[in-house]
C-alpha cells in the first residue's frame, strides 16, 4: 500500500471516530440506549426482528431455532465405542491396519512411532433402538441411545485439525489458529440479546472422571476474537461467585452500589464521547449487567423450584455444582430465559490408553442428564425452538495406540472421520447421516465439514452464513470464513 493511501486511512479513522463520538447515532450511543432498554436496533416483538442490539435488523430467513444448547465433549469420544458400529474391526481384530486402507492419514506424534498399527475392536454392546433402527452403543450410553428417534447422527464429520487445542479451537471459531470469534460470540454480534438481565451467551465447564486432568480449555474458545469484547461469552464459576465480582465489596450495600456506578458511567461515558472505543461501551454495559445480575443469577441457580422428579431425572449429581448434571438442568434454566447460545464443556475424553478403564465412567458422567435435558426441553415444548448440539472436536484412531489387550488398549486421534449428533429445532428426528468404511477410517458417503456444520447452525437460527461479516483489519471475515454448506438433507 502506497503512503498516501495510509494517510487517507487514518484520516478517515479519524473522521468516523469524530462522528460516532459526537452524534446520537453513533454505535457507543446506540447500544448504551438499548442497555438501559431502548431499543433503537431493533423492536424484538416484531415477527421478523431477532433481538436487542444485533447488527441484523432482520433475520435473512426464517428461523427454526431461537437458541442454541452445545454440549462440547472436550477431549475427543471414540465413536467405535459410542455411535459408529464397526463389527469388522471385532472379527479382525490385532490385523494391520495397513491390510485393509491405504495409509495416508497424517498421525500424531504419539504414534508415529509405532511399528504396528493392529485394529482393535470395540468391546461394548450396540443395538438398533426405537422405530428409527438407529444403531448406538447402548451399553455405555443406555438413556442417549433412547433419543434415537429424536436425534440426528452425523457419522462423516471431518476436520484438518489432528492436535486438541487447534481442533477445539477450529469447533469453535472456525479457524485452527486463535483470534478468531467464537460461534456464540457472532451469535450475539448478530443476532443481539433477547434478556437484558443475563448474558447472551454463556460457557460452563466440568470435568469428567475419564481423564480429569486432560487437555486445558482457555477463555479464547469462548471469546470476542477481533469482535468488541462485549459480545464474548461468560463463563460461570463452579465455586464462590457465579459470576466474578457479582457480590458487593464489603462495606458497601446495594444503594452505595448503584451510585457508584452511576458516577462511573458518566465518567466513562465522557471517554466514550472523546474516543468512541467499543471497549469503553463494553465497560459500562459490563457493569450494568453485572448489578442486574445480581439479582437474576441468584434466581437463575435456585433450583428450589424444580419439581422432585425433575431432578431425579437429571441424577444424583445434579445439585452439586460444577458437574455436568448441574451445568445440564442450568442450560435448560437458561434457555427458558431466552440466553441465546448455552455453551457446555465436558472435559475426559482423550482415551489414549486403557479405554475400557476411562471410558465407562466418562459416559456415565454424561449419559442420564443428556438425556434428561432433551426430554425435558420436549416435554416443555421448548425443543421446538432449541437446537442441540452434542460432540467432541474430532474423533479416534481404529487402530490401537500402545499395546493391545482388553485393559490397556487405546486410540489416538483421527480427524478423517468422527460422529456428532444433533437434536431440536429443524433437524430431522431419527436420521442417520453419513457413512464410513468397514474400519472407520474414511468417509465412504456424504462428508460434512466442521465448516459445513457451522453453516448448518447459523441457517437454522435464521442466519445467511455468508451475510453475517465483520470488517477487520481492511477485510470482511464471517464464521465460515470462505467455506461451508448448509447441510440441507438434514433439515426438515
Amino acid at each position: 500500500m502506497k503512503a498516501f493511501d495510509l494517510a487517507d486511512e487514518s484520516r478517515m479513522m479519524l473522521t468516523r471516530r469524530r462522528f460516532f463520538g459526537r452524534t446520537a447515532s453513533g454505535v457507543g450511543v446506540a447500544a448504551l440506549a438499548s442497555l438501559l432498554g431502548e431499543n433503537v436496533l431493533a423492536d424484538a416483538s416484531a415477527e421478523n426482528a431477532p433481538g436487542m442490539g444485533g447488527a441484523l435488523q432482520r433475520f435473512h430467513h426464517a428461523p427454526k431455532a431461537k437458541r442454541v444448547i452445545y454440549l462440547f465433549q472436550s477431549g475427543a469420544p471414540s465413536q467405535q465405542e459410542l455411535f459408529d458400529h464397526k463389527p469388522l474391526l471385532r472379527e479382525n481384530e490385532g490385523k494391520e491396519l495397513a491390510d485393509f486402507v491405504e495409509m495416508t492419514q497424517r498421525v500424531t506424534g504419539m504414534t508415529a512411532g509405532q511399528k504396528s498399527f493392529p485394529l482393535a475392536g470395540s468391546r461394548y454392546k450396540f443395538s438398533r433402538m426405537g422405530q428409527s433402527g438407529m444403531e448406538l452403543g447402548s451399553e455405555l450410553l443406555p438413556k442417549i441411545s433412547t433419543l434415537a428417534d429424536d436425534i440426528c447422527l452425523i457419522r462423516s464429520l471431518h476436520t484438518e485439525a489432528i492436535n486438541h487445542d487447534p481442533a477445539m479451537t477450529f469447533f469453535q471459531t472456525g479457524n485452527q489458529l486463535p483470534g478468531r470469534p467464537s460461534v456464540g460470540a457472532w451469535l450475539h454480534y448478530g443476532l443481539g440479546t433477547l434478556n437484558d438481565n443475563l448474558p447472551t451467551f454463556i460457557s460452563m465447564v466440568s470435568r469428567g472422571t475419564g481423564r480429569p486432568n486432560c487437555q486445558p480449555l482457555y477463555d479464547r474458545l469462548w471469546g470476542s476474537g477481533f469482535l468488541p469484547s462485549t459480545y464474548a461469552g461468560v463463563k460461570l464459576m463452579s465455586v464462590g461467585d457465579p459470576v466474578l465480582y457479582l457480590s458487593n465489596p464489603n462495606g458497601l450495600d446495594a444503594t452505595a452500589r448503584r451510585r457508584m456506578l452511576d458516577d462511573l458511567a458518566k465518567l466513562n461515558q465522557k471517554k466514550l464521547d472523546e474516543f468512541a472505543d467499543p471497549e469503553i461501551h463494553t465497560r459500562i454495559q459490563q457493569y450494568e449487567l453485572a448489578y442486574r445480575m445480581q439479582t437474576s443469577v441468584p434466581e437463575l441457580t435456585d433450583f428450589s423450584d424444580e419439581p422432585q422428579h425433575v431432578l431425579d431425572a437429571y441424577g444424583p449429581d445434579v445439585q452439586k455444582r460444577g458437574t455436568y448434571a448441574y451445568n445440564c438442568l442450568l442450560a435448560r434454566r437458561l434457555a427458558e430465559r431466552d440466553v441465546r447460545f448455552v455453551q457446555l464443556f465436558h472435559m475426559g475424553w482423550d482415551q489414549h490408553f486403557t479405554l475400557p478403564k476411562q471410558l465407562p465412567g466418562q459416559c456415565r458422567d454424561v449419559d442420564q442428564a443428556t438425556a434428561a435435558l432433551v426430554n425435558d426441553l420436549k416435554q416443555r415444548g421448548m425443543l421446538e425452538d432449541t437446537l442441540v448440539v452434542w460432540g467432541g472436536e474430532f474423533g479416534r484412531t481404529s487402530y490401537c495406540q500402545g499395546t493391545l489387550n482388553a485393559s490397556t488398549y487405546g486410540r489416538d486421534h483421527h480427524p478423517r472421520c468422527f460422529s456428532i449428533w444433533m437434536t431440536g429445532a429443524g433437524v430431522k428426528p431419527g436420521m442417520t447421516y453419513g457413512a464410513t468404511d468397514d474400519v472407520c477410517y474414511n468417509i465412504t458417503e456424504n462428508p460434512v465439514h466442521v465448516h459445513d456444520l457451522h453453516a448448518t447452525m447459523l441457517h437454522l437460527l435464521g442466519i445467511d452464513h455468508e451475510r453475517l461479516t465483520y470488517r477487520f483489519q481492511g477485510r470482511y471475515f464471517r464464521l465460515t470464513d470462505v467455506h461451508g454448506n448448509v447441510v440441507r438433507d438434514i433439515l426438515t
